[in-house]
């Protein structure tokens, strides 16, 4: 058992859930007190949600391993996941297409050559012969995730991902709470781009229409959007399992093959009267999901750990700095809002997880767009990776 485990406060996993979902309340209960508006307004509750149980782990009230946390991915994502694509409207959201697909692919592209770069500025400083190896190990991590990376590992021969994992969640994570304290400048940011909204406005249209004819909840509909969920969830986990993972390294593992399942379902479902739960509130569990999941990613970071690791750090920050230069190029160039700065962004870095709560904090009806994104960055991450891979090598 690791040492944080021990030392920290609460490791029930149990215990450990019911305070992530204790402060997921606390967080979203003191945004509707009128004195402390002003504070959400400029830090979004989303943000809190995250960066606290981030401090707690920090100070050791939390461990940074936990079950409660690999609970929450295996039921939560997908069940997230099903009911967001359930509810989605795909013509409007297929509007967005071009240029979401554009966004991705300058991420992925900023990702490639932002490691050898941040190698020979910073990473060749480090001392170790094989740091290269654990830089390419990030690369799999930050272009398509965890399997990415550990095919990225077995790859280039690496034994140990010790400091990677510290730069993965602190400096990968970091950037995405500095992504939701953005969403609240999107005004500002599309002005200076001179962004067309057009489309995205069209969404956004269509939800205020959905919102108006809106349904209380009764217990009958929350029994059956919640029984759903949860059905969807771990039948496309087991039917993951049951599937074989594909690529040599892995390029779709089974937990790839889960989220694809929970999403195709939602996503032929969506075409069906089952869509109308939405007026009963089924997006709004959906994301009651994702923010429960976005509380245990939090967690899972200890700020401590950037002293541990100071240059590997210094790398990946430089790194992640080369990668959102070349979004911010291409949004000016291109006119593209904000939003699609942050989704192509973590639909490289984050993955799955990470891309759809992004995607809805800037815009709730957005989140599908986000989850479609990092769908596709799973499939190019390995190829993408593995060219990175070979330029860190050449460099090294």
């Amino acid at each position: 058992m690791p040492d944080d485990q021990i030392v920290a406060l609460v490791t029930e996993p149990t215990q450990v859930a019911a305070l992530l979902a204790a402060v997921l309340a606390a967080v979203f209960a003191l945004s509707r007190i009128e004195a402390f508006k002003k504070v959400f307004e400029i830090v979004p509750p989303v943000l809190w949600a995250y960066f606290v149980p981030m401090l707690l782990t920090t100070f050791g009230v939390t461990p940074e391993g936990n079950a409660a946390y690999d609970w929450f991915t295996y039921v939560l994502l997908p069940l997230a996941l099903f009911l967001l694509m359930l509810t989605i409207d795909l013509r409007a959201i297929a509007s967005l297409g071009r240029l979401a697909l554009i966004m991705l692919l300058v991420g992925t592209f900023g990702i490639v050559i932002g490691g050898p770069i941040a190698y020979l500025a910073v990473g060749q400083f480090i001392g170790d012969p094989d740091a290269w190896k654990g830089l390419a190990a990030l690369s799999g991590s930050w272009i398509g995730g965890t399997a990415n990376m550990v095919a990225i590992q077995e790859s280039v021969g690496l034994d140990d991902l010790g400091p990677i994992i510290v730069v993965d969640t602190v400096v990968g994570y970091g950037w995405m709470a500095i992504l939701l304290f953005l969403s609240g400048y999107q005004k500002q940011f599309n002005a200076w781009v001179g962004a067309d909204t057009s489309a995205m406005d069209r969404v956004d249209e269509t939800i205020k229409k959905l919102d108006q004819t809106r349904r209380p909840t009764t217990l009958t509909t929350l029994s059956i959007i919640v029984g759903l969920g949860f059905g969807a969830a771990v039948l496309s986990r087991v039917l993951g399992e049951a599937l074989p993972a594909l690529g040599d390294p892995t390029i779709i593992s089974h937990g790839t093959w889960a989220v694809l399942i929970a999403v195709t379902v939602g996503l032929v479902l969506s075409f069906t009267p089952m869509r109308k739960l939405e007026a009963d509130g089924a997006s709004h569990i959906g994301y009651v999901g994702l923010y429960l999941l976005l509380t245990a990613i939090g967690a899972q970071g200890n700020l401590a750990a950037v002293l541990d690791a100071p240059l590997y750090m210094l790398t990946g920050v430089v790194w992640l700095a080369v990668h959102v230069a070349l979004l911010i190029f291409a949004a000016k160039l291109l006119k593209a809002p904000l939003f699609f700065v942050a989704t192509g962004s973590m639909a490289n870095v984050g993955g799955a997880a990470s891309a759809p709560i992004v995607a809805g904090v800037y815009h709730p009806a957005m989140a599908p767009v986000g989850l479609l994104m990092a769908v596709a960055g799973y499939i190019l991450g390995i190829y993408a990776a593995l060219v990175c891979a070979w330029m860190l090598g050449a460099v090294a």
